[in-house]
């Protein structure tokens, strides 16, 4: 075992991706619990499919892929909270809007310009081979940012997940905090998606808050119990992926999956024996 952990660490593709996709991960679990509390969680899917549409764009003209991606997945998260707020349309509906004509989008200008190649399949499915030096940089200073950002307004994004009708009644500019909310997620969504892949990467905010609300009831205790989990579990997919050469994002999918399973059977064994 000691020898394969070194083998793991030998390759440097996959001590970058390890790097990013802690960081990644640790992001996607604290708004996660924001995102599945006020029934949002989705926007993560919608926005992955903004990003494989504007990833088709950035490989078509020869742009960067973060420096395109980034600014227009922003912008579409600013619109769908636009939308959900100020029109008939509702968030899923919404989200469900966008996401099938941004696919659909990217799918076309792919066809017509490289065509399905690998690089268009890792975009879509994910790949740990995707990451060079320099998107390390990119993702890592963009993962700390949001990270210092959510610590920072850790107070007020607790206050418009839980009751944002108050919130507002106390002064809190609600509107303002949800924005902050969608930007985190957008640059989450973009900086995962180079590992997880526009398809999969929706499961990194999702699965851990899910899983550690089978257990955990507090806010504080979820965030923390969601950071840990998909810190472990993208970890265990990633070293899984090595060692039996599976697809490294559907195989940190299957560890959440897992991890879900295994929490719901002890939330409902501790909850039995409380009532009994």
């Amino acid at each position: 075992m000691i020898s394969l952990f070194k083998d793991f660490f030998s390759y440097d593709f996959i001590v970058r991706a390890v790097v990013v996709g802690i960081l990644v991960a640790l992001c996607a679990a604290l708004l996660g619990v924001s995102l599945v509390l006020k029934r949002y969680s989705m926007i993560g899917d919608g926005l992955s499919h903004v990003g494989f549409g504007s990833l088709s764009v950035a490989m078509a003209f020869h742009l960067a892929p973060l420096v395109v991606s980034v600014p227009i997945v922003v912008l579409a998260a600013f619109m769908l909270l636009r939308i959900s707020e100020n029109s008939k349309i509702k968030g899923d509906a919404a989200i469900a809007l966008i996401a099938s004509s941004s696919l659909a989008i990217g799918v076309i200008i792919t066809a017509q310009t490289t065509g399905m190649n690998t690089d268009v399949c890792g975009y879509m499915f994910g790949s740990i081979l995707a990451m060079s030096r320099s998107d390390v940089y990119i993702s890592v200073g963009l993962s700390i940012v949001v990270l210092l950002l959510y610590i920072l307004f850790y107070n007020k994004i607790f206050a418009i997940t839980f009751d944002e009708s108050f919130a507002k009644a106390t002064g809190t500019k609600a509107n303002l905090y949800n924005m902050l909310i969608a930007f985190l997620t957008a640059i989450t969504i973009v900086v995962g998606m180079r590992m997880m892949g526009a398809m999969l990467i929706s499961s990194l905010i999702i699965f851990p808050a899910l899983t550690s609300m089978r257990i955990c009831r507090s806010f504080a205790s979820v965030t923390i119990c969601s950071a840990i989990l998909s810190i472990v579990c993208f970890f265990a997919g990633i070293f899984i992926s090595f060692t039996y050469s599976t697809p490294a994002g559907a195989s940190v999918v299957i560890v959440n999956l897992i991890a879900f399973c295994i929490f719901s059977f002890i939330g409902k064994f501790v909850k039995g024996r409380c009532k009994s």
